[in-house]
């Protein structure tokens, strides 16, 4: 049985993600992660639901190297092992470049790319010794082709996408695979309260001509971590209805 880490993990993409880890069997223990471990009651209770289901909550800020260091310990340690490790936790501090602050820019990097660089470094540690293992960063479409006012956010995306290639570099002789998932627009709170007309200027790029779902995302992440891409790594798979095609 295998154990997996998914960071963000209180609700959206990241609740979504770990519950189909355990429905599908990518992962029966799963450790659910977020700034306060309270937030991820509702996830723990989900998933303890399901049959045959070991879950436990983890407080990680993945800003903060020593959080992120006693975080993938205890993980480690409540179930004895770490095969998966899911970088989704993000945030946005949207705004045009002219006027966007430091503290703006600092703060989406400080999540989005050092948070998964700090996570991948210390579940790294544990996989190397153990020969094997999944990472999967969440990515973006915007880091795949920028946004405006979201400088910071596109760079931490796109980021993380050159830091997914590398890491994969690194760790595939030692039997761990490293791959990303960059959504495009995914129905969430945020584009619930958008006005129809932006929503509809928004689907007007998108092929499919509709929002993803999360359990879009989260079936394209159980892939990327589960034995049936045990020949794929280093890997970009966009889950943005067509809008962004190579």
């Amino acid at each position: 049985m295998k154990t997996a880490l998914v960071t963000g993990s209180a609700r959206g993409i990241g609740r979504a993600i770990c519950e189909e880890f355990a429905r599908s069997g990518v992962a029966g223990r799963i450790v659910a992660c977020d700034v306060q471990k309270e937030w991820c009651e509702e996830t723990v209770a989900a998933l303890r639901a399901i049959p045959g289901v070991e879950a436990e909550a983890v407080a990680m800020d993945v800003s903060s190297e020593e959080s992120v260091v006693a975080g993938v310990a205890e993980a480690a340690k409540l179930f004895g092992s770490l095969d998966i490790v899911v970088n989704n936790a993000g945030i946005t501090r949207d705004g045009l470049l002219a006027r966007m602050t430091a503290d703006q820019w600092d703060a989406v990097l400080g999540v989005n790319l050092r948070g998964a660089f700090l996570v991948s470094r210390e579940a790294a540690k544990i996989m190397i010794r153990a020969r094997s293992g999944s990472i999967v960063n969440i990515a973006s479409v915007v880091g795949l082709m920028g946004n405006a006012g979201q400088a910071n956010y596109s760079a931490s995306k796109g980021g993380l996408v050159a830091l997914t290639k590398t890491t994969a570099r690194e760790l595939g002789g030692r039997g761990i695979r490293v791959n990303a998932v960059a959504p495009g627009f995914i129905n969430s709170k945020m584009t619930e309260d958008l006005p129809d007309a932006v929503k509809q200027q928004m689907l007007s790029i998108v092929p499919l001509k509709k929002f993803g779902e999360v359990s879009d995302v989260a079936k394209a992440v159980a892939f990327l971590a589960s034995d049936a891409a045990s020949y794929v790594t280093g890997q970009v798979l966009s889950v943005n209805g067509g809008m962004l095609m190579p």
